[in-house]
């Protein structure tokens, strides 16, 4: 009995080392819920964890433009409190969009850099600067040196990173395999909209892949796509499915 007691500190130190080691953070951290619960089973604590790092692509095509995964990440931004520090290196943010996911102008602050090299400075101060709902940044190469500095830096000021990874040339698009610091890692690819009774234009797919998730699971689920308030949501059909949980549990052990 003695030596039992004696041993379990040693041991729990050893544990908080190797964490440590690891890149992991001692505290535990808050969560971003998605609301959906077939999301949030799959995700230490139950949501997107905040103080941490996360990217974004987009599937297919969308790997060059990520305007799904930019509104994925803006739906998550929408839902922080705070200003969010929103870095490009190309002028192509569709602001109406963002808004359409409630993500406001009046809360965005948008900085153009000239420079991968610079776009990861700006994201690296943002992360440490603290005062911020979440920094998002436009990244093409992210080593995992960079990553590991990002990941740091947002687990030191508790700030939200979304990583969004964006390519010039479809072939670039091969560095989202190399491993990195990120806690997460999704894939956003564009599905079919749900057929409406009548003539228009239902509300957008999208096919979102939970590549990596840190302590969680890997899994996929077809989604309706960030609304007015940022939130996902599972399709009616898919929804009153008793064995979705069970199809997407099926999906990521394949």
């Amino acid at each position: 009995m003695t030596a039992e007691i004696h041993k379990k500190p040693g041991l729990e130190t050893l544990r908080a080392a190797i964490s440590r080691l690891e890149g992991h953070s001692d505290r535990r951290r808050t969560v971003l819920p998605f609301g959906v619960r077939e999301i949030d089973a799959r995700l230490p604590g139950g949501g997107l964890a905040l103080g941490a790092l996360h990217e974004v692509a987009g599937g297919g095509n969308d790997a060059l433009h990520s305007a799904a995964a930019g509104q994925f990440c803006a739906g998550i931004a929408a839902r922080t409190r705070g200003k969010v520090l929103w870095i490009v290196t190309r002028q192509d943010v569709f602001a109406p969009s963002l808004k359409q996911v409630g993500l406001s102008a009046r809360r965005t602050i948008f900085v153009e850099a000239g420079s991968d090299v610079d776009v990861l400075a700006c994201f690296e101060e943002g992360l440490r600067h603290g005062g911020l709902g979440a920094v998002v940044a436009e990244v093409a190469r992210l080593s995992m040196t960079a990553s590991r500095r990002l990941q740091l830096a947002a687990e030191t000021s508790g700030s939200l990173g979304l990583a969004i990874r964006r390519w010039r040339r479809q072939t670039d698009a091969a560095d989202f395999g190399q491993p990195t610091a990120s806690v997460t890692r999704w894939r956003v690819s564009v599905l079919p909209s749900v057929p409406l009774p009548a003539p228009g234009v239902g509300r957008p797919r999208w096919l979102l892949e939970l590549i990596r998730a840190r302590a969680g699971e890997c899994a996929d689920f077809e989604v309706e796509a960030c609304d007015g308030k940022g939130r996902l949501s599972l399709p009616a059909t898919m929804a009153d499915r008793p064995d979705q949980e069970a199809a997407g549990q099926r999906r990521a052990s394949a």
